[in-house]
């Protein structure tokens, strides 16, 4: 199985699609109003101590000064080298000095009228590791639970680190990866904190000293390089940017990433509009004619099979069993693809035979091996329900692309015609008893107003002689089905 990456820049968007086998499995975006300062690590100079507030402002060439607090900054050991350990000390001013410079990193970006907040207490993180060099321990994710894979993974790193500086923690997604992965992910930090520590000591360097990696970067970098291959960028500056940082930092995908100067858009070689478009879509059609309905909320989503059209040639058994089995393959690419995170729960076709339902679920657990997110899969529950977690890496693809419905708010619905139009009518009555008015204007979306002037005309002329009051009606091209306003004359 090979990867193909395809790489779309425009000016305020670039997004990134990982095609298997000449299908979307993954897709990745990133815009320019989105991008922080989080993660960027600064030269950055003292420009006012403040020991009332344990705390000092730093200027890193941005609009607004930043904020350090002293719990944040580096306290020096006896011996001058600095500390990883985070202790108050007695005084700020005994570790800064007006004018100083400081290498710091943007834990929080700037918002409103205050600054970024910075830290001393300098982390990298790779696709495996987080890189902390003011630390010499080794930290495990309390989210590994197997204690042999925790003593693994720390033997590992420990064997390959050696005596270099610096500690790491080693990242949930580590669980189970080979010795090469690690060593892969050690190289790129040191060679990466090498470039950083570069730039800081120049001295006519830019106060900015490291970037959080940019989207193509991040995704160059957390790639199986023995599965790529090729990259192709679409924008020649991203591309040779892109070059680049693989030149220092990954020389073996050198060779793999290209430049795009094709005239059809990069994202139609392989439909990957269409296949967005899909992605955003409750229904997904199996080739079989079945389908799947995926209902995202806030608490878990859900998944639905149905066998459609879909009828088999032998028995209605078989005919579920195969449904299910297409359905798992499905589900595992849709996951990925809409980045699904949390509880999710799968209703699968209820299926009579006991080594149907291990068949269905070994499928889904085989299908989901190349998700690079932590997943947890239960049996088939006594009703016929897969629940699964799956680690939320990053925002799903429709809270990215799409924002709650303003006519239904969310709800995926919206009320009837007919709902609107009893609901005027008993606006009209409440306001005819509670007021004098000489007439009525109801003010409502065309379709409304053509169902009061055709299916409901004859209620509507009953309600006029019920109040004794003319009803007029006007149509409001901007109303949604669900609007109206009840005005009195």
């Amino acid at each position: 199985m090979s990867d193909e990456v395809l790489v779309n820049v425009t000016p305020r968007e670039t997004r990134v699609a990982i095609v298997e086998n000449g299908l979307l499995q993954e897709l990745f975006i990133e815009r320019a109003s989105r991008r922080g300062l989080v993660g960027n690590i600064y030269r950055g100079r003292v420009s006012r101590i403040l020991p009332g507030m344990q705390a000092a402002f730093v200027e890193l060439g941005l609009e607004r000064t930043a904020f350090l607090h002293a719990q944040d900054i580096l306290v020096p050991h006896a011996d001058g080298e600095p500390s990883g350990e985070r202790r108050q000390p007695e005084s700020i001013s005994m570790l800064l000095r007006d004018g100083q410079d400081v290498l710091v990193q943007v834990t929080k970006d700037p918002l409103g009228s205050k600054g970024a907040r910075l830290t001393q207490h300098i982390s990298i993180p790779s696709r495996y590791l987080v890189f902390m060099p003011a630390q010499s321990s080794i930290g495990v994710s309390q989210k590994i639970e197997d204690e042999a894979e925790r003593v693994r993974l720390r033997d590992l790193l420990a064997e390959v680190r050696g005596d270099s500086d610096g500690g790491y923690i080693i990242r949930t997604a580590a669980e189970g990866v080979s010795r090469d992965e690690i060593e892969e992910d050690v190289r790129f930090l040191r060679k990466l904190w090498g470039k950083v520590q570069e730039r800081a000591a120049s001295p006519q360097g830019e106060r900015l000293v490291y970037r959080a990696l940019p989207l193509v970067q991040r995704v160059l970098r957390d790639l199986r390089r023995g599965r790529v291959e090729t990259v192709r960028i679409d924008s020649r500056e991203t591309w040779q940017t892109a070059l680049e940082f693989a030149r220092a930092f990954i020389p073996e995908l050198v060779d793999r990433i290209e430049h795009y100067p094709g005239e059809r858009p990069i994202f139609d070689l392989y439909s990957i509009e269409d296949e967005i478009r899909k992605a955003l879509e409750r229904k997904v059609q199996l080739k079989s004619g079945g389908h799947l309905f995926i209902d995202q909320t806030e608490a878990m989503t859900t998944i639905d099979i149905n066998t459609g059209a879909f009828t088999g040639h032998r028995n209605l058994e078989e005919t579920i069993f195969k449904t299910n089995l297409e359905a798992a393959q499905a589900i595992a690419r849709q996951l990925r693809l809409r980045n699904l995170g949390g509880i999710i729960i799968i209703d699968f076709i209820d299926m009579t035979v006991d080594e149907h339902k291990r068949q269905v679920l070994r499928a889904l657990e085989k299908a989901m091996e190349t998700d690079r997110a932590k997943r947890y899969i239960c049996e088939v529950s006594p009703l016929g329900l897969v629940e699964m977690t799956r680690e939320r890496t990053r925002e799903s693809l429709e809270h990215i692309l799409c924002e709650p419905c303003p006519s239904c708010e969310g709800r995926g619905s919206v009320k009837t015609r007919e709902t609107t139009c009893y609901e005027i009518f008993r606006e009209i009555l409440r306001q005819s008893r509670q007021f004098e008015a000489g007439s009525f204007l109801v003010m409502a979306s065309e379709s409304v107003v053509d169902l009061l002037l055709d299916e409901e005309s004859n209620g509507l002329a009953d309600l006029e002689s019920f109040i004794g009051k003319t009803i007029k009606l006007q149509v409001e091209t901007l109303y949604t089905q669900e609007q109206y306003d009840v005005v009195m004359m």
